[in-house]
């Protein structure tokens, strides 16, 4: 995980948390500078005008002083103004706002190191769709962890009679669905000492997987996986189909029925498929209208339900394609 702690540039050491808080307002920069925590836990920093400065960190909430303390109440926070807005967004777009007008119409702005930008305001909208957004007033800087060999555990699970078993992660926000995710297409991607390497395609709708910066993907997702950057699942997975001809293909946060429907499309074309959903148990997914279909014929073959105890990506249970618990190493309930 050293990528995480900071880089090289020309033979100096860039640390990670100098290296994301340039592009926040001076101001802001001033506030950062004097927080204390381990970056790598700090999930999101929030801008919203003329409220408080707030700090997810480890899946908890906190308001920010002007002097970089961590707090739970409103009280003292530093206060975003209009101008540490407009100076943000100044700098995360190098003063060109315009160049980045695709990905503003979806509402977030992908930067180096992969991390997310996520932006609010007044919409302009036509007949044809949204054209762009301005009067932006609130910021999401979304930071993006990859955390090598996090699929370790569960891996060996997704894998029956020598081929990658349909899989579905279930995971409430914020218990790193994505971050598991990543590390299970890397792996697959890559291959081991006992599971050869296998071609991925990943729709990343949203710039999150691989977090493509230019077109180059800013995490590793292993060297046998091509990526189709946002781009709507529902269209990427038929365009990777017929293009790509991916043995596994990976998706992340279904929902819709069109999604549904390529899905189904992907698994009668003879390809793998794992991707992510919202939700909290096996119970809860069954009650989703859009998903109720897919766990009744038993579409796939392997449930992985997430909690947010011990980090990102931690595996609360895993169950087969008729909702039977597994289990898992270590654990008092492991039976196989």
């Amino acid at each position: 995980m050293a990528w995480l702690l900071g880089y090289r540039r020309g033979g100096i050491f860039i640390d990670i948390k100098d290296n994301l808080i340039r592009i926040f307002s001076k101001d802001i920069r001033n506030v950062l500078r004097q927080v204390s925590v381990d970056f790598e836990q700090v999930q999101e920093i929030r801008l919203r005008v003329h409220s408080p400065l707030l700090m997810i960190h480890n899946n908890h909430e906190f308001y920010i002083t002007a002097d970089g303390r961590l707090g739970k109440t409103a009280g003292n926070s530093f206060r975003v103004s209009p101008k540490d807005i407009k100076e943000t967004l100044e700098y995360i777009s190098e003063y060109s706002l315009y160049a980045f007008e695709e990905e503003i119409k979806q509402g977030f702005i992908t930067i180096q190191g992969g991390h997310r930008i996520g932006i609010a305001g007044k919409v302009v909208a036509d007949q044809n769709g949204i054209r762009s957004m301005k009067f932006i007033s609130f910021v999401n800087v979304r930071l993006s962890h990859q955390i090598r060999g996090c699929a370790d555990k569960v891996l060996p699970y997704l894998f029956g009679h020598g081929k990658v078993l349909h899989t579905l992660l279930v995971s409430a926000p914020r218990c790193g669905k994505t971050t598991l995710l990543r590390d299970i297409i890397r792996q697959l991607s890559d291959g081991s000492n006992w599971h050869p390497g296998v071609t991925v395609g990943v729709v990343d709708e949203r710039s999150e997987i691989g977090a493509c910066y230019q077109g180059v993907p800013q995490n590793d997702l292993g060297i046998r996986t091509d990526i189709l950057d946002c781009c709507p699942k529902a269209l990427g997975m038929m365009m990777l189909i017929r293009t790509m001809s991916p043995q596994v293909v990976a998706v992340d946060e279904i929902g819709s029925q069109e999604e549904l429907e390529a899905m189904e499309y992907a698994m009668n074309c003879g390809c793998r498929l794992i991707a992510t959903v919202h939700g909290t148990s096996m119970e809860d997914i069954r009650q989703k209208p859009v998903l109720k279909k897919m766990v009744q014929e038993r579409w796939f073959e392997r449930y992985v339900v997430l909690n947010s105890q011990g980090g990102p990506g931690n595996v609360d249970q895993v169950y087969d394609a008729r909702g039977t618990r597994l289990g898992l190493p270590g654990r008092k309930d492991y039976d196989n």
